[in-house]
């Protein structure tokens, strides 16, 4: 039985969770973090980007003097791979109400060279001290309650694409957007679910970065099948997220030369937008 799944019956928290110790850095040096990419954040072979977005994202918050990520830019050079890696962090400006910083995390090749997987560029600040004045014209997502919503579990064989992941998150998909797995896409590009840790922990900013790229991907429901490995993903952290589930939204609306886009967001229980996403990702065609 997975970790996650045994704990589910004692709800994590935010601090002592599998995500938390995944995404774990320890500090080298000032501004060089060692860590260990966790193999159980892995689609196929692959690691996650929302992961690895996670993973940078707190040695950046440890960097910097503000600690939460309002909009971090990731270029994905490389495919990570579970194991030893090292994240360097540089401070680029620090100010009253924000700081940025950039962070690149490196591997080792096969033969012995050190390899950027991935290189960010972020800004810091505290969503405590934002104010509460809200104008907006988005509305969540309408997805039916979970109870009718479907995850890899309820389907008779694991879901194409799925692996070790899904045994770390709480996915129940919108059966609008589940053409693709019975062999019938819809063809709109659309992917809607409620999205949660499956060890019960709430989410945080640190674990939205997770969010914006932790859905199967639209392309599935274009008719498309195989990876989607991402080029570049800039998310937005909008507030901090209240207790209980997540629903997450993502749409393609083009895709062209073999690329597409991913709008996605984040919604809380609360009904509020705590966070926003744009991806250009890479398709398999034919």
């Amino acid at each position: 039985m997975p970790e996650a799944a045994s704990a589910a019956a004692v709800r994590a928290t935010i601090g002592d969770s599998e995500f938390d110790r995944d995404t774990a850095v320890t500090p080298r040096a000032p501004g060089v973090y060692d860590l260990d990419l966790s193999a159980g954040w892995t689609i196929i072979n692959a690691v996650n980007g929302g992961y690895l977005l996670a993973v940078l994202g707190r040695a950046l918050g440890d960097a910097l003097p503000h600690p939460d990520p309002f909009t971090i830019s990731a270029h994905y050079l490389t495919a990570s791979r579970p194991g030893p890696a090292v994240v360097r962090t540089e401070t680029v400006r620090t100010g009253r109400t924000l700081s940025t910083g950039q962070a690149s995390l490196f591997q080792y090749d096969d033969e012995g060279d050190e390899v950027e997987r991935i290189r960010v560029l972020a800004s810091y600040g505290d969503l405590g001290a934002l104010p509460d004045d809200v104008r907006t014209s988005a509305k969540p997502p309408a997805i039916p309650p979970m109870d009718q919503c479907f995850g890899p579990e309820d389907g008779p064989a694991p879901v194409e694409g799925s692996s070790a992941i899904a045994d770390r998150l709480m996915l129940k998909l919108d059966p609008a957007t589940l053409g693709w797995a019975l062999g019938q896409p819809s063809g709109r590009g659309e992917m809607r679910a409620w999205f949660g840790l499956a060890d019960g922990r709430d989410a945080d900013p640190l674990s939205l970065l997770l969010a914006v790229d932790a859905l199967p991907p639209t392309a599935f429901e274009l008719g498309l099948k195989g990876w989607v490995p991402t080029v570049e993903l800039t998310a937005h952290v909008r507030c901090r997220p209240a207790p209980g589930p997540l629903r997450v939204s993502i749409t393609t609306r083009n895709l062209a030369g073999g690329f597409l886009e991913e709008d996605a967001e984040v919604w809380d229980s609360a009904d509020r937008l705590v966070a926003q996403s744009r991806q250009l990702a890479r398709v398999r065609l034919g």
